[in-house]
C-alpha cells in the first residue's frame, strides 16, 4: 500500500509541476522559489519510479520461482504501476527537455 500512496503523491506533484508550467513566470519571486524545489521533486520521482521497478522485478521472480505467497495478478499490477510511473516521468522529462531548447533557441 506504501507503493500506491507514493504514486499518488508523484502524480498529485506532476500535476502541480504542470500547473505551475502552465501558468508561466509572472512573478521573479514565484521563479525562485519553485526551482529551488523542482530539484528535489524531480528526485523523489525518479526515486519512487525506481522503487516501483524494483519491487516489480523482485515480485516477477517470486513468481517465476513459483513462490506460492506471490500472485500472478500482484506481480502483474506493480508491473503496470511501474510502467506508468515510468512513462509519467519520462513525459514531464521530455517537457522539461522541450523548455530547455525553446529557452536556448531564444534570440538575446
Amino acid at each position: 500500500m506504501k507503493t500506491s500512496m507514493d504514486n499518488n503523491q508523484l502524480l498529485q506533484q506532476l500535476q502541480q509541476l504542470s500547473k505551475l508550467a502552465q501558468q508561466g513566470a509572472t512573478k521573479t519571486s514565484s521563479v525562485a522559489q519553485p526551482s529551488a524545489e523542482f530539484g528535489s521533486v524531480l528526485s523523489k520521482a525518479i526515486d519512487t519510479v525506481n522503487a516501483a521497478q524494483q519491487e516489480s522485478a523482485s515480485l516477477a521472480r517470486q513468481v517465476e520461482a513459483g513462490d506460492g505467497g506471490v500472485s500472478l495478478v500482484k506481480a502483474m499490477i506493480a508491473s503496470q504501476k511501474a510502467s506508468v510511473a515510468f512513462q509519467a516521468t519520462l513525459q514531464v522529462r521530455n517537457k522539461v527537455v522541450s523548455a530547455y531548447q525553446d529557452i536556448m533557441n531564444m534570440p538575446i
